[in-house]
């Protein structure tokens, strides 16, 4: 039987959404918990999908409840899933991202949240010296029509320290994070065919992890960093 997201989903976290208040959601955590195990399968089976391409050590499927210690917004539940896959580390880099939640929001994601800073420096040093290969990468067409172009994310406002503002791979310098994301609507993620589109698109990923990941394993030599 083929695994697919359950309209369940959809339809807990549209009431959740209108009352999301311990005693309506404890009323109703054995509704969730049986809906949460149905998800928990769709990760899984994308988790596997991914190995058949690429190296996946680790699948962390974030908890419902909100840390709301820090946040102006005090509602104690989050109104989706998420969930990470992890390559294996340190010889691979990057990881992918699935975040499944109802009006239209769900979507994937893939690259570099927040690279540590010697790796942001790093990436930022390849760009300044050779900036052509990712270039070639994100101009060709099998890739963008399914990620983009450019990478989306945090940037500094005009060049970080120490580089140059009028260096030509500027724009590529100046991110902070390099990542890409897909959006899904309610219908597609609800479709049969929604695994195999989002398996498709991470494997269509690989030629920037595959060089992110020699940038990030290699200094500027290109002498390997790992032993």
């Amino acid at each position: 039987m083929s695994v697919t997201v359950p309209k369940a989903a959809f339809d807990f976290f549209k009431k959740l959404e209108k009352n999301n208040n311990r005693d309506w959601f404890n009323e109703r955590k054995k509704e969730f918990k049986s809906i949460e195990a149905e998800v928990k399968q769709v990760y899984n089976s994308i988790f596997d999908t991914l190995n058949t391409h690429d190296d996946i050590d680790k699948l962390k499927l974030f908890r419902i409840y909100r840390d709301v210690r820090f946040s102006k917004n005090k509602l104690p539940y989050k109104t989706h899933f998420g969930g990470s896959f992890h390559r294996t580390k340190p010889k691979l880099r990057g990881g992918y991202y699935l975040h499944i939640q109802p009006n239209n929001e769900s979507f994937i994601a893939t690259g570099f949240w927040e690279p540590n800073p010697a790796d942001l420096l790093r990436i930022r040093k390849e760009f300044e010296m050779d900036d052509s290969e990712i270039r070639e990468i994100l101009s060709n067409k099998d890739f963008n029509t399914i990620w983009g172009d450019t990478f989306i994310g945090d940037e500094v406002k005009t060049a970080p320290k120490g580089f140059n503002k009028a260096h030509k791979a500027i724009d590529l310098i100046k991110k902070k994070q390099y990542i890409f994301t897909k959006k899904y609507t309610d219908k597609e993620v609800l479709a049969s065919g929604f695994l195999e589109d989002v398996g498709a698109s991470f494997k269509a990923v690989r030629p920037y992890f595959d060089y992110m990941s020699e940038v990030l394993t290699t200094d500027l030599n290109g002498v390997s960093l790992i032993e």
